[in-house]
């Protein structure tokens, strides 16, 4: 098997993004672990370079002439771009946009086997190239997915979102019992190919406070949600729900699931922000290929102050390292229906062994997984 190239778009130049990129590569052994290839140009990389010359990326022309052990860099801008540090502006957008043009297409053609994105200002993205309203909406048209799920992860949470990028207006308006079932569906493949839990508990959150409090605060849980989980039980997937958000978080009720549905983007990430800041990852289910992110923004404040911790865009990388080689495995087991069917016997059956001998119940959510992370 060829080694693992892993494109890294370096996102908006005046950003952070080139200077935790740098740093999490300067790590010992991770050019060892995949075969990172930089999306942008040197120049916006070398003020973050260490002055004792220990860090030197090899400018290649296609992700194939990439070398093992290595730091590979693609340059994807002829002219040098102008650099305003901590500052928004449209060179710095199109910079970004053509970055990530170039890094998704090689992905698309599969000369890359995983995407990792540093972060962009949706606000100075050109319109003419980049008329989406986040990574996950492109990704997902350019790679012809269909649907996909914005999926917030980390080792001990999982909270995917049934709305991305909308306005808060538009939220109940579409959410559907076909989209949240949709979702689901997503999430439960992808828990089971990406993250190696053989039979995922999947926590629905209500869209309204209080569930809609038996609908004096909105009817939306009970004719919508609440058909949408039901539907999902009777086809395969362990979803329950809804449960009012703010209780669900509060009372740690989360840590019971292998993962979380919320109704709307804030909904879902202001808790795991809170709880998992600054070691989440951003990863793009239903994807064809893996895509993972940092999970935080271009935090303008901090450039230059060499403060940026590169935690999470570490977490980032070797999220989709383990993504893909889980994928891989599960793809490989299920080409096999009757290996694939006795795979499952065998975990649910050491699964229920282990349960029963400690407590006679079933097991938590940890005992669900079909391998450690």
């Amino acid at each position: 098997m060829d080694p693992l190239r892993i494109g890294i778009t370096v996102g908006d130049v005046n950003g952070i993004g080139p200077e935790v990129i740098v740093k999490a590569l300067r790590r010992q052994g991770i050019p060892d672990l995949f075969t990172p290839i930089i999306y942008g140009a040197e120049d916006v990389l070398t003020p973050y370079f260490p002055e004792d010359g220990s860090f030197q990326v090899n400018e290649i022309a296609t992700p194939t002439e990439a070398e093992e052990g290595a730091v590979s860099l693609i340059t994807c801008w002829d002219a040098p771009v102008e650099l305003t540090p901590g500052q928004a502006t449209a060179a710095g957008g199109r910079a970004a946009a053509r970055a990530l043009e170039r890094a998704v297409s090689d992905l698309k053609d599969g000369t890359l086997e995983a995407l990792v994105t540093a972060p962009i200002n949706k606000s100075v993205m050109p319109q003419d190239d980049f008329p989406y309203p986040g990574h996950t909406e492109m990704l997902t048209t350019r790679l012809e997915a269909g649907e996909s799920l914005m999926f917030l992860v980390t080792d001990d949470l999982r909270v995917g979102v049934v709305t991305n990028h909308i306005p808060v207006s538009e939220v109940a308006g579409q959410v559907t019992q076909a989209k949240i079932l949709e979702k689901l569906k997503i999430m439960d493949a992808s828990l089971r190919a990406d993250f190696g839990i053989v039979k995922p508990l999947i926590g629905v959150l209500a869209l309204n406070p209080h569930a809609g409090d038996e609908g004096r605060i909105g009817t939306e849980d009970e004719k919508v949600v609440r058909p949408a989980v039901e539907q999902a039980k009777e086809e395969g997937i362990m979803a329950l729900g809804p449960y009012p958000a703010d209780g669900f978080f509060g009372s740690g009720n989360f840590r019971k699931f292998d993962a979380v549905l919320a109704m709307y983007h804030d909904q879902g990430l202001i808790p795991f922000k809170a709880l998992s800041f600054g070691k989440g990852v951003n990863f793009t289910a239903g994807l064809p290929a893996i895509r993972t992110s940092p999970d935080h923004g271009t935090a303008y404040d901090r450039v230059g102050q060499d403060s940026a911790s590169p935690d999470s865009f570490l977490a980032a990388l070797f999220l989709a390292r383990e993504t893909h080689q889980n994928r891989a495995r599960y793809l490989e087991d299920t080409a096999n229906p009757l290996e694939s069917r006795m795979h499952l016997v065998y975990k649910r059956k050491g699964r229920s062994e282990k349960s029963e001998g400690k407590s006679g119940g079933r097991s938590g959510a940890k005992g669900r997984r079909g391998g450690k992370r």
